[in-house]
């Protein structure tokens, strides 16, 4: 029986396309929307609705809390292919912190519900999210071990260096857009005079330097390794 036959007779419906990974994460679709941030403007606020995942496509996000009495800690600062929101995932009703972009950002945000049926039917997302959550967790305990133990040039020279993507291969040449001073030390639980004290330290000695950006020299890794 030919297809057109089968067509009129309804028992033949088209192939079903192959998921492409990097497609839905590049481009709007059925419950995904792209938004475009400008710096320092609010991605979403501490007690919003939870009811989407973000994904970065480009740019930067600083997550924070503010307690009670209004001080505000930087939990995590996030760059290109990071995930954040899925606290909604495990039923947060309402968001836990405040998501703000450092730089020009732009984002995918991808629906609760359009989010867990593609983890649930393509294996190759649900890889994808399940090894960045696994490697979040390690980054939360070794962010807690850091700021236990480590001095505040430690703590700083890690900062740059994993905001440079260290390691990543999606951004080789450590260059990273400028993050102010008192955004790091946010990060770093610190003043923004130590920050200052340390990256002029760190530019003598060549370790980074601004050139439209801030680039940051993997030899910063001493800073880090030394005892």
């Amino acid at each position: 029986m030919s297809k057109a036959t089968l067509k009129k007779t309804g028992q033949f419906s088209p192939q079903k396309p192959p998921f492409d990974l990097q497609v839905f994460l590049d481009t709007a679709g059925a419950k995904r929307r792209l938004l475009k941030f400008r710096r320092a403007e609010k991605i979403y606020c501490q007690g919003d609705p939870a009811k989407s995942v973000k994904y970065i496509q480009e740019g930067g996000v600083r997550l924070s809390v503010i307690n009670e009495v209004g001080k505000e800690a930087v939990v995590a600062v996030l760059g290109p292919r990071d995930f954040f929101g899925e606290g909604c995932l495990a039923g947060q009703p309402v968001c836990m912190g405040t998501a703000t972009a450092i730089v020009p950002t732009s984002i995918l945000s991808i629906d609760k519900h359009e989010m867990m049926r593609v983890l649930r039917t393509e294996r190759a997302f649900s890889d994808l999210f399940i090894s960045h959550m696994l490697i979040r967790n390690i980054r939360i305990e070794e962010d807690l071990v850091d700021q236990l133990f480590n001095s505040s040039e430690k703590r700083l020279a890690r900062a740059l260096l994993l905001l440079a993507r260290y390691g990543k291969d999606d951004q080789p040449h450590g260059v990273i857009p400028k993050i102010s001073q008192e955004t790091l030390a946010e990060t770093i639980g610190t003043t923004r005079s130590r920050v200052n004290f340390f990256m002029n330290k760190f530019r003598k000695l060549g370790f980074i330097k601004y050139n439209g950006g801030l680039q940051i020299n993997t030899s910063l890794l001493s800073v880090v390794l030394h005892d």
